[in-house]
């Protein structure tokens, strides 16, 4: 199999770029390095079976080859990130738009699999224990930059099922909740990297508001495979899966937890949120995954829980601390 990742050279991409060479794919990557980083994906570089393009996915001629080179695509390209959305709100839309109308279109025309990577951002101020995938999306104003993000994200899907049941494309949407793990960078916004940063250099770690509220986190090579098995599952066209952990943590404990696997002498302190982003800035107070779909269809479970995943990235991120030291 060949497979296309769009935002190859990011995070959770480069995950799934060794992931697909472990299995025996082929694995052409596209990223435009916005918010991904070459260093990703230097690893596999001189890789017989890895390739990389860097250019936009809105280079349409492009992707018009890439595709129809590949056997399955995977389209994670996108904004990422609170910080990075709330300040570039236009980018942020039309990246996650025009992108993914890009990637269907093309994938339709030679009815090519296509997975597409949405967010548990979709479900905005839901106020319900757990998230499931036929809830209702409860966003905020559009005087709020912050809901931009989620909005686009709402439209890729939209897209992506419409394609499913006009076109007949072999479509699947995936909702990824807080994904960890090796090479994330705290630099947008992402809170399980920043805080392991911070207390590594002994630094004040940084909650931003009161630290109450609550997430799950899931190992990224957990959530790749789950991507890698639903593409090549017939029975998930056309529908929307929870991707994400069954257990939940306050931000606050979350730093506290950081600070003893780490040692650390850092002071943990509160910032608030118009501090950190913008004025009026609105957050959920917690995001929990149903995922009793996608495990009644392909038996996804994840496999680490969180001071494991936090073990892992304290030694990646004190291996690399030594070597640039």
């Amino acid at each position: 199999m060949r497979a296309l990742v769009t935002g190859g050279a990011g995070f959770i991409g480069s995950h799934l770029a060794e992931a697909l060479l472990e299995l025996g794919w082929s694995v052409e990557v596209i990223d435009d390095l916005s918010t991904g980083g070459i260093e990703n994906i230097v690893s596999l570089k001189d890789h017989p079976r890895f390739s990389y393009v860097l250019d936009s996915v809105r280079n349409r001629r492009l992707m018009l080859e890439l595709v129809d080179r590949a056997d399955m695509v995977f389209h994670l390209a996108a904004a990422v990130g609170v910080r990075l959305i709330v300040e570039q709100p236009v980018w942020t839309i039309e990246t996650n738009i025009k992108c993914t109308e890009i990637v269907l279109e093309l994938c339709s025309r030679k009815h090519k699999p296509v997975l597409i990577a949405s967010t548990s951002e979709v479900y905005g101020k839901l106020n319900r224990a757990k998230f499931s995938e036929d809830d209702n999306l409860v966003l905020g104003p559009t005087s709020k930059a912050r809901w931009c993000y989620a909005a686009s994200k709402i439209i890729d899907e939209f897209l992506a099922k419409a394609y499913y049941a006009e076109k007949k494309l072999p479509a699947v949407v995936v909702r990824l909740f807080n994904t960890i793990g090796p090479r994330q960078s705290g630099e947008y916004g992402m809170v399980v990297p920043r805080f392991v940063q911070q207390a590594l250099e002994n630094q004040p770690i940084t909650i931003y508001g009161d630290g109450s509220q609550r997430r799950s986190f899931t190992w990224v090579g957990d959530v790749v495979q789950a991507m890698i098995t639903l593409i090549q599952q017939p029975g998930a066209y056309g529908e929307v899966f929870n991707i994400g952990h069954t257990k939940e943590i306050s931000i606050y404990n979350l730093a506290s937890l950081v600070k003893d696997l780490t040692l650390s002498q850092s002071e943990v302190i509160f910032v608030p949120y118009e501090e950190a982003y913008q004025p009026g800035f609105e957050d959920m107070g917690r995001r929990l995954p149903d995922i009793s779909k996608v495990q009644k269809l392909i038996g996804y479970r994840p496999n680490l829980d969180l001071p494991e995943m936090l073990h892992r990235i304290i030694e990646y991120q004190r291996t690399r601390i030594k070597a640039a030291a």
